[in-house]
C-alpha cells in the first residue's frame, strides 16, 4: 500500500496586517482632508439663503432711489422699503431660517446669519451712477470665509 502525502505549497489567499494598515492610514488621511472641507461647502449652501434673503429689499431699495432721486433717504420700513428681520422696526418679521438679522440704512442693506452659519454678515452697498443705475457693491464677514 502505497501512501502518498500531497503538500500544497501554493499561495495564501488574504491580506496581510501590513496591507491593511496600510488601507486604514489611507482612509483616516482622506477622512482628515474630506471632512473640513465638507462641511464648509455645507456652511456655504447654507448661507445662500442669507443671500437669498436679500433680493426683495435690493429691489425696493431700487424702487426707492429712482422715485426719491437718491438712496440717502431708503431705509427699513420708509419710503417704500419693506420692515426688516428682527430689526425692532415697526412690523419687522421675525428671524427666520438662518437669517438673524436683516436691516437696510441709506440704501445699504445689511443681513446676519445665525450661528448655523457663523453669524456672518453680507452687506450690499448701492451706487448710483450718473445715468440713474444702480450697481451694488457685496462686503461683509462672509467674504473671508468664502460664503458669499
Amino acid at each position: 500500500m502505497k501512501h502518498s502525502m500531497q503538500v500544497n505549497y501554493g499561495f495564501n489567499k488574504g491580506f496581510t496586517l501590513i496591507e491593511l494598515m496600510i488601507v486604514v492610514a489611507i482612509i483616516g488621511i482622506l477622512a482628515a482632508i474630506a471632512i473640513p472641507s465638507y462641511q464648509d461647502y455645507t456652511k456655504r449652501a447654507k448661507f445662500s439663503e442669507v443671500v437669498n434673503a436679500t433680493a426683495p429689499y435690493k429691489l425696493a431699495v431700487e424702487v426707492c432711489a429712482h422715485t426719491l432721486g437718491n438712496k440717502d433717504n431708503c431705509s427699513t420700513a420708509s419710503n417704500g422699503v419693506p420692515p426688516g428681520v428682527n430689526d425692532g422696526s415697526t412690523g419687522a418679521k421675525p428671524a427666520y431660517g438662518r437669517v438673524a438679522k436683516l436691516e437696510i440704512a441709506a440704501g445699504v442693506i445689511t443681513a446676519t446669519g445665525t450661528a448655523e452659519v457663523d453669524s456672518k454678515t453680507f452687506i450690499l452697498t448701492p451706487t448710483v451712477t450718473t445715468g440713474g443705475a444702480i450697481t451694488w457693491a457685496a462686503t461683509g464677514t462672509c467674504k473671508d470665509s468664502s460664503y458669499c
